[in-house]
């Protein structure tokens, strides 16, 4: 199995920041090129994205872990905020309102789990991709 986690601030460049640790992950795999691999990167964006609007705290950060066991890729965001996320429809007009939604939509599987401080939201990808590139 496969592990790799960062740490990012309570800032806007910390999405891309994490699509782009999350794209050399996948490339490992041989799943950057992918439409699975393109799957988990929206659903990176979109969890990132929901920590720093919604559980990042000032002055705290949030954490991406990613882990393959060569079937299955888990995409973990943690945060230190309080609150259950919950899939919104956002109306016709609405910028945002829709992340959980396209996660639920792309992930095979996703859920939220507590932590000590905070949450932790996952996504759950079936790859059937036997190990690295590089095997």
């Amino acid at each position: 199995m496969n592990l790799s986690e960062k740490f990012f601030r309570r800032e806007r460049r910390s999405v891309p920041a994490a699509r782009h640790f999350a794209r050399a992950f996948l490339a490992e795999w041989g799943l950057a090129e992918t439409e699975r691999g393109a799957d988990v990167l929206l659903c990176v964006s979109e969890l990132a994205t929901n920590a720093l609007v919604h559980g990042v705290p000032p002055g705290r950060q949030f954490r991406l872990l990613l882990r393959c066991d060569g079937r299955t890729l888990r995409a973990e965001v943690h945060d230190s905020g309080g609150g259950v996320p919950h899939i919104g429809e956002g109306g016709v007009g609405d910028e945002g309102g829709r992340g959980l939604l396209l996660v639920s939509a792309l992930a095979d599987e996703w859920g939220v789990g507590e932590r000590d401080f905070g949450k932790v939201v996952w996504a759950e990808f079936v790859t059937a991709h036997e190990g690295p590139a590089s095997s």
